[in-house]
């Protein structure tokens, strides 16, 4: 039987840094009050040339080259975004796979917000597992200050840009198999967090374009609530399946949105701060991108090893959720 191992992990940090300095420059806020109410002090900024499948591709080649696979044998391609390089059409993935100068390979979008990059991975794990797939490539990219509303000081702070990717790969060995993967999804609570223009209900227009309808609208205190309830009973629904104790968890890598949700998390959880990674102060929001973005950093600095278990925890618009739970079958 084929298994599912995370062998690689990478990531792309656009240079340009955004601090809470530079906002108070143009909205009515400060420094202060920005890390109360979220712990971000700065977020990355891609250049004006610069798409998803831009960050996607810097990514990419990093994860792949950590996997030690030679491209001619990755055989699926997925990103997760919601700022996508066009709207409608070609998928970034397909833009990926070109930059990459991989040969002709399956390749597509998934939009699941922040959860993007953890439905991925329970993709990529399907389809190695069913045996249609040996090597796929997964990547979370986002350029989020695309569809930022510089006006809205509740919201234009939070988000920033960046890209992660990891490589799946088939394995004979069950001890470096991926163990579970669980995405969900409610969409009665979509009016949470949305972009209201530019698709088939409101399409493009003189309207939309007055209204920046087709910037991220979101209402913070809802989210916030509800984000700490379902991230916490997800994580508690994975590790009672599989018998675990906090202890048996190496790096608990949740989505980076706002760190008094994390720590509200961590704190029912139970789980330290040691086995915590944060990012969310040095890179706010990158959606799809975030969870590989902390991984990365926490790899970079010396921290996951190989044979680590990591416990992803996902919540993003949808609203859709997910978890997964792996040990890190890479090279240290």
């Amino acid at each position: 039987m084929a298994y599912a191992a995370f062998k690689s992990i990478g990531a792309y940090i656009p240079p340009k840094i955004m601090t809470n300095a530079d906002f108070e420059k143009i909205i009515d806020t400060t420094d202060e009050w920005i890390v109360k109410r979220t712990g971000i002090k700065e977020r990355r900024i891609s250049e004006e040339n610069e798409a998803s499948s831009d960050l996607g591709y810097k990514a990419a080649e990093v994860a792949i080259k950590r996997a030690g696979i030679n491209k001619e044998d990755i055989d699926l391609v997925i990103c997760a975004t919601v700022t996508p390089d066009y709207l409608c059409m070609p998928s970034t993935a397909c833009l990926i796979a070109s930059k990459l100068d991989l040969p002709p390979v399956q390749a597509f979008d998934i939009s699941a917000a922040c959860t993007g990059f953890v439905y991925a991975l329970s993709i990529a794990k399907a389809f190695i597992e069913s045996g249609m797939k040996k090597n796929v490539l997964i990547v979370g990219a986002e350029t989020y200050t695309s569809i930022l509303d510089y006006t809205d000081r509740g919201t234009c702070f939070i988000f920033g840009d960046g890209a992660g990717a990891a490589m799946i790969c088939a394995t004979s060995n069950k001890d470096e198999a991926i163990i579970d993967v669980n995405c969900c999804s409610d969409g009665n609570y979509s009016d949470l967090i949305k972009t209201p223009g530019g698709g088939s209900l409101h399409p493009c227009s003189q309207e939309v374009l007055d209204q920046k309808m087709a910037c991220i609208k979101m209402k913070g205190n809802e989210t916030f609530k509800l984000a700490v309830k379902t991230l916490t009973s997800d994580v508690q629904v994975m590790m009672k399946k599989h018998n675990l104790i906090n202890e048996d968890i190496n790096h608990f890598i949740p989505h980076q949105a706002n760190m008094r949700i994390i720590k509200a998390v961590g704190t029912a959880l139970k789980l330290t701060e040691e086995q915590t990674v944060v990012t969310v102060d040095r890179y706010g929001n990158t959606s799809a991108a975030s969870i590989p973005m902390a991984m990365n950093y926490a790899y970079e600095q010396g921290k996951i090893k190989a044979g680590h278990t990591i416990l992803f925890d996902a919540f993003g618009s949808g609203l859709t959720w997910g978890s997964a739970l792996f040990p890190f079958a890479g090279k240290e």
